[in-house]
């Protein structure tokens, strides 16, 4: 598949995702550098769909694309100086799957992408092709973003 083939498929599958009004909302919080979250989890989003099919990796990619759009579902800004946030790269995977889990049906995939993304911190090992892919797209977009510190993608 060409790039432009692989963009285009990309956007036509993940287009109806972020029309959702609540995803449109993680736009609003900063994620790393200045990349919003929902920049991030596009990112995270084609990276993972990238892995998958220039390496010809068998999987379902449906699921691939939720899953990584919903990764970080967890609505809120974890930079504010609040208790709960604390230690938020142990717990905002929990709560961005509690959200998701709301708001659209999920697969077993799906709910694996969302509640193992932050493996090894998170210490449940991936059950899924898909949850690997994604947790390590995410580690290569977050070290982007944080090398960066400047919004890194843009989805137009």
């Amino acid at each position: 598949i060409s790039t432009d083939n692989l963009r285009e498929d990309f956007t036509l599958k993940i287009t109806p995702i972020i029309k959702n009004e609540k995803v449109k909302r993680m736009d609003k919080y900063i994620q790393h550098g200045n990349t919003s979250t929902l920049e991030h989890c596009i990112a995270v989003s084609y990276i993972s769909y990238c892995i998958a099919r220039k390496f010809h990796i068998r999987c379902d990619y449906n699921s691939l694309l939720r899953g990584s759009l919903l990764h970080d579902y967890f609505l809120y800004d974890w930079h504010d100086k609040d208790a709960a946030h604390k230690w938020h790269g142990f717990h905002h995977a929990a709560v961005a799957l509690k959200n998701a889990s709301k708001d659209f049906e999920l697969t077993d995939i799906e709910m694996d992408i969302i509640a193992k993304h932050m493996f090894p911190l998170n210490i449940k090992l991936p059950r899924y092709k898909e949850s690997y892919i994604v947790s390590l797209a995410d580690k290569i977009c977050s070290s982007y973003e944080v090398i960066c510190k400047r919004a890194c993608y843009r989805f137009e």
